[in-house]
């Protein structure tokens, strides 16, 4: 063992000690009063704010965004009413049932563009086949031409060979 078991109980208290530090030093910095942070009034350009916003409410915001759902808001929109009373399970629902539908629509469309890619596929492959046999078409007359090309060269030497016994000059 490269170290004792002390330092590492040690080092774990210390890092326990540091990150409740950093946790009270956070819930001290967040609910501490407005009086005690820095004031805008410095700022000359921006005007004077009016807020009818109770001290309470502002201390209870915290505990009101770890419960998802703030106490006043869309009270007076009827929808907002009905989602608010919905329960976690109506909820986790309706939302495996969004997600169900994402994926369903996501599936739809890769089977279109699969189907498409399929359908180019095909088509290039199609062409490629024409291609390869107007190569071997080429190909075919390429060597009939070479072919007929060098019979023509052996009765031309042949022509020739004959009229030079016969006299002919160049």
């Amino acid at each position: 063992m490269a170290y004792p078991s002390d330092q590492r109980s040690s080092g774990r208290g210390t890092v326990r000690f540091v990150m409740v530090l950093v946790g009270l030093f956070l819930v001290v910095y967040m609910v501490r009063p407005p009086r005690l942070r820095p004031s805008s009034k410095a700022v000359g350009s921006c005007p004077p704010c009016f807020c009818d916003c109770e001290e309470e409410s502002m201390l209870s915001l915290p505990l009101d965004i770890l419960n998802s759902s703030l106490a006043d808001c869309g009270k007076d929109d009827p929808q907002m009413n009905e989602e608010m009373k919905k329960d976690i399970a109506t909820l986790l629902s309706e939302e495996l049932n969004l997600q169900k539908n994402v994926t369903n629509d996501v599936l739809d469309r890769t089977k279109v563009l699969i189907m498409s890619a399929k359908r180019a596929s095909s088509h290039y492959q199609k062409e490629s086949e024409k291609c390869n046999i107007g190569i071997d078409t080429c190909e075919g007359g390429r060597e009939k031409a070479q072919a007929a090309l060098i019979e023509e060269r052996k009765l031309s030497a042949l022509w020739e060979t004959r009229a030079i016994e016969f006299g002919w000059k160049d």
